[in-house]
């Protein structure tokens, strides 16, 4: 690429990035714009670096600061899904925004839970001090203790030699999970629900059998697929919220019709966390295209928790998506100035 073909480049992605930055912030946008923004960020985050591209790294930085510059929101679904998008882009420039969520005790506790989890996906031995810091904290929510306590494994984990050792099977999905999938062993659909199921065991190998668990239930004609949902639809028994948000959050990443009565019970539990409510609302949102789902979903447009009325709005979004042809859910990042 010629110098000046680069600095062309660069302008075209400083002028985008600044557009989806206006987006993303303004109270004023439509929420599920604000989230097709953020994806789109993400996605110039992770790909803006990519040798074959020839864009400057920089470029990836100022997509990491735009998404941060979102915390400022009132809105804890946008700044969950902030801090989610944030763990997922593999950059060292997501750490410090984190690292300050997590440490603010008067953040919302779902978005601190996220943001530690990211801390996990991103692997840096550097967060363990304060990871374990929260874990430990007398007094800490149990959703901040548990996450960062899942993180925590997960950041020794992938710095393991055993992880060499393991085989694990390949997934369909390209996200960084709070833990990986359990190795391939033998290890059968009953065998996988009994260790997601024992509160004995640590979280984060529970964690371990509901990411198997789900890859067995993907693609969705898989044989394994319908037993692997049930079993994963069983985990809605237990007593941690964050771990019922998470088979909720596969469940949105699995899209299978067999786990729509399930979120359809989570979502209409009032007595349920409002954490795992909002996550049962996106995942139905991701079937939207089944018959019902968006009545479903229409009915708690007027819920008491505005992270659950949010979530269903996003939700609406998504079925929408669902029923036309758009190759993906996010602005296409060149488009971005006309879409906001």
């Amino acid at each position: 690429m010629s110098p000046s073909a680069e600095a062309t480049a660069a302008g075209s992605a400083e002028t985008t990035i600044a557009s989806l930055r206006q987006s993303l912030c303004s109270e004023s946008t439509p929420l599920p714009i604000r989230f097709r923004a953020l994806f789109s960020l993400k996605h110039v985050a992770q790909t803006s670096d990519d040798p074959a591209t020839a864009d400057d790294p920089a470029t990836a930085d100022a997509a990491i600061e735009a998404i941060a510059a979102g915390f400022a929101t009132p809105s804890a679904l946008l700044k969950h899904e902030l801090a989610y998008c944030l763990g997922q882009t593999k950059k060292d420039a997501a750490l410090k925004p984190l690292r300050d969520v997590l440490s603010d005790l008067n953040e919302d506790p779902m978005c601190r839970h996220e943001a530690a989890e990211a801390l996990g996906a991103l692997g840096h031995s550097e967060s363990l001090e304060l990871l374990k810091h929260f874990r430990d904290r007398e007094g800490e929510a149990d959703v901040i203790t548990e996450t960062c306590e899942i993180a925590i494994d997960r950041i020794e984990w992938q710095n393991s030699k055993e992880r060499e050792a393991e085989k694990l099977r390949q997934s369909d999905f390209a996200s960084i999970d709070p833990a990986p999938p359990m190795p391939e062993s033998g290890n059968t659909i009953e065998d996988l629900e009994k260790t997601l199921m024992d509160t004995k065991q640590p979280l984060f190998m529970r964690y371990r059998a509901m990411f198997a668990l789900r890859d067995l239930a993907s693609p969705p004609d898989l044989p394994t697929a319908e037993q692997a949902v049930l079993a994963l639809a069983k985990g809605f028994a237990d007593s941690s919220a964050l771990f019922r948000h998470e088979i909720a959050f596969v469940f949105g990443q699995l899209s299978h019709p067999a786990s729509i009565p399930a979120l359809t019970a989570a979502l209409s539990d009032v007595n349920e966390a409002s954490m795992v409510r909002h996550e049962a609302a996106e995942a139905l949102g991701s079937l939207g295209e089944e018959e019902g789902v968006e009545q479903t979903l229409k009915k708690f447009l007027h819920d008491k928790e505005r992270v659950v009325v949010e979530s269903v709005i996003v939700a609406l979004d998504m079925a929408e998506y669902e029923k036309g042809t758009d190759a993906e859910y996010a602005l296409i990042p060149e488009t971005g100035a006309a879409a906001a």
